[in-house]
């Protein structure tokens, strides 16, 4: 056969089957016998051929394209998340289309907007606010929107979260059992819905045994800021005796600033807990108590919220919070007989 496109229809008449045969083996989920399958697949090779998404996306108005918008990956939760969330969606028959964002108004509407133009068929916005005016511009374009570890209210977004209230509340009820009595508080972003209710939980798990946090301090969900708390705190002239840290990519640096540049110990000085159960937590060099978020059941829920809403658009928003464990590790004074 001379060079040139090699069509479906080049298939077809190699394989001895239809065009629409053709199409029903390369498209995710559809019916094609095992027969017909082999048939289409060894033509297909042997002439070259590949199928052209773009020219099915606009057949079928699907692209099968999911679109994941993230704010930045430094955290060490997110790479994880994003990889199980590829892993899983491809599975599934769709790719992921990755962009960064500014976590800011602008920001986000510039990177939506290209997400629109691409034709997603749904998106995942992680740890990122989409606002009123985004949501209802998805919503007309019929392209389902998730906040993945994020929540929103009056958004009308789904949201799939951990149990961060309840999070929060579990650090309390177990530093307060082990005997400290000053507790602080190094705060995720006091913008984002998770670092508030950590610190909720916090607060209001305190105040159930009687106790209140002795400083509470946004650490902006930044490494240096975070940092410089410790230091801060812990050369005060009654420093606290145990700090919880909003996620553990803050909780790190202010190990490594408690033990390298002021010279304490963990827990001998202070206890440290975190919060997400990134794999470094369970490393030998910060053995970190946490709390862990369950990252393969929120991403689970999320696939299944979002693509329940691509199936069926006029579905409502819902809210999904998923409880994870408290990890105990060597980071913070063990309550007596306390046992995993």
């Amino acid at each position: 056969m001379a060079q040139g496109k090699i069509t479906s229809l080049d298939v077809a008449r190699l394989a001895g089957v239809s065009q629409s045969a053709v199409s029903r083996v390369f498209t995710p989920g559809a019916s094609a016998s095992p027969t017909t399958a082999a048939k289409v697949k060894k033509a297909a090779l042997e002439l070259g051929y590949r199928p052209n998404p773009i020219a099915r996306a606009m057949i079928t108005g699907k692209s099968r394209i999911i679109g994941l918008l993230v704010a930045y990956l430094d955290n060490q939760f997110y790479p994880v998340a994003l990889e199980r969330l590829s892993a899983a969606l491809q599975e599934r028959g769709y790719h992921i289309l990755v962009f960064m964002a500014k976590n800011s108004t602008d920001g986000v509407e510039e990177i939506v907007q290209e997400l629109l133009d691409y034709q997603v068929d749904g998106i995942v916005a992680a740890s990122v606010a989409v606002n009123g005016d985004l949501a209802e511009r998805c919503a007309d374009a019929g392209i389902p929107v998730v906040l993945f570890n994020r929540g929103q209210d009056g958004s009308g977004l789904s949201t799939v979260t951990s149990a961060n209230f309840d999070g929060g509340r579990k650090v309390a009820d177990f530093l307060v059992a082990g005997g400290h009595k000053r507790v602080a508080h190094i705060a995720g972003w006091s913008g984002s819905s998770t670092g508030r209710d950590r610190q909720r939980g916090l607060i209001e798990g305190l105040a159930s045994h009687g106790s209140e946090p002795t400083h509470l301090i946004d650490g902006m969900y930044n490494r240096d800021t975070a940092a410089e708390a410790a230091r801060q705190l812990m050369t005060l002239p009654e420093p606290p005796d145990a700090i919880f840290v909003g996620n553990d990519h803050m909780a790190f640096a202010v190990m490594d600033a408690i033990r390298s540049d002021l010279g304490l110990s963990i827990p001998g000085d202070v206890s440290i807990v975190g919060y997400d159960d990134v794999p470094l937590a369970s490393w030998g060099a910060y053995d970190l108590t946490t709390v862990r978020q369950p990252v393969n059941r929120m991403v689970d829920a999320t696939i299944e919220t979002l693509l329940g809403e691509i199936d069926s658009v006029d579905r409502p928003g819902q809210k999904t919070e998923i409880e994870g464990p408290l990890i105990v590790r060597g980071s913070a004074r063990k309550p007596t007989g306390w046992t995993r």
